[in-house]
């Protein structure tokens, strides 16, 4: 994906952090810039802040509506060419002592059916463009998994897993897919506080790292900032240090 070109980009979960920052960084370099959530006075903000960007409502846990969604967006937007599913939810939950199957169910038809209903509903549209791109958030998680958000972390291992096995079967097409797995990062996914977490990555930080690979490695099939890689690669060596970093990670994150 070129960033710099003249792309026309969707993004779900564009009303608030990581999905804000990317849309407003690729609103900057001239794309045309469609972000889409449940909060109508979220997005409109959004879009008052950035003259130009528009907005559309769409709650992606209702996936029975995905698909006519997709016909209205491409209906309106017929250059639609770039599609970043990153709307998601991130809950804590005791499997022992308080399962809760709402969690489940939100975090699954969240993280992962809406981003394969909504894709999927998009590619043929996509397939006819001359260029065109899918990025699947991930989460360095997807890897190594906190202990903590057992539900948040399988959805996102089911979507690297998922954009390998897309990539594969669109690899004669003109639809590229990408992963972007990010890590730690200060947004408010899980509440206000990790907005400030020193141990998280800053935001704006994330965002100018992640816009510099979509610039410079055009190769890159997975978008990884460099504080990502202990998360991603931990299981790469040996069971050994998988376990080691396992366990070290998740102690230090529920030290705070």
């Amino acid at each position: 994906m070129n960033p710099k070109g003249n792309n026309t980009i969707l993004i779900t979960g564009g009303g608030s952090g990581i999905g804000r920052g990317l849309a407003e960084a690729f609103h900057k370099l001239g794309n045309k810039v469609v972000i889409a959530g449940r909060r109508k006075s979220v997005l409109e903000a959004v879009v008052a802040a950035n003259s130009g960007m528009a907005c559309e409502i769409l709650d992606v846990q209702d996936t029975a509506k995905l698909k006519s969604f997709a016909t209205e967006i491409t209906s309106k937007y017929p250059s639609l060419n770039v599609l970043i599913n990153m709307a998601g939810i991130m809950q804590m939950e005791d499997l022992v002592n308080a399962p809760d199957p709402s969690v489940i169910d939100a975090t699954i038809a969240t993280n992962f059916t809406a981003p394969l209903q909504l894709t999927t509903a998009l590619l043929p549209h996509l397939m006819q463009q001359a260029k065109a791109t899918v990025i699947n958030v991930s989460s360095g998680l997807a890897f190594t998994p906190l202990a903590s958000t057992p539900t948040y972390c399988a959805t996102k291992a089911a979507i690297h897993s998922w954009s390998d096995t897309l990539r594969y079967q669109l690899r004669d097409t003109s639809v590229e897919i990408l992963e972007l797995a990010p890590p730690y990062v200060q947004t408010e996914l899980m509440g206000a506080h990790q907005a400030n977490d020193p141990r998280a990555m800053p935001l704006a930080d994330f965002i100018s790292e992640v816009m510099d690979i979509l610039t410079t490695q055009p190769e890159a099939t997975e978008i990884l900032v460099k504080s990502v890689y202990p998360l991603r690669f931990a299981g790469d060596f040996n069971s050994k240090v998988y376990y080691s970093f396992f366990e070290k990670f998740n102690a230090a994150m529920a030290s705070h």
